[in-house]
């Protein structure tokens, strides 16, 4: 049996499918895309881009913290945008994130996410 641990929080919103929250392996803390939703209401942020990023990059920091890591830890990110027309505001608040030696980052255009939001990331982060 593989040497792994799962990681969840109440910080952040509880999966919404058959999956976890992040799964600490290897040295590695893998986070499962996390979308804009308020880990307490369970509700989507229906605000524009910006607020979307803001809900999504704390939903990060709590599963990060639950394992002992922070966002200094993460080595790599996948953004998921429904409209790559807000790659530069979603570029703001990322940038405001990862300050100093930002993790490697891949951005694609989806067709749709759950909920109907309009982002989504997830993240790979050493322990």
């Amino acid at each position: 049996m593989p040497n792994k641990r799962i990681v969840q929080t109440a910080g952040a919103p509880g999966a919404i499918g058959p999956y976890s929250q992040g799964v600490a392996a290897g040295g590695f803390l893998f986070i499962s895309g996390q979308v804009p939703l308020d880990p307490v209401s369970g509700q989507a942020v229906e605000e524009g881009i910006e607020p979307q990023v803001e809900r999504v990059l704390q939903n990060l920091k709590a599963i990060l913290a639950a394992a002992g890591a922070d966002l200094r830890s993460v080595v790599k990110t996948t953004v998921y945008l429904t409209d790559l027309k807000d790659f530069p505001r979603m570029n703001d608040v990322y940038s405001r994130y990862f300050v100093v030696e930002p993790p490697a980052r891949a951005t694609v255009q989806v067709a749709a996410l759950p909920r109907g939001v309009r982002v989504e990331i997830d993240a790979t982060a050493v322990l």
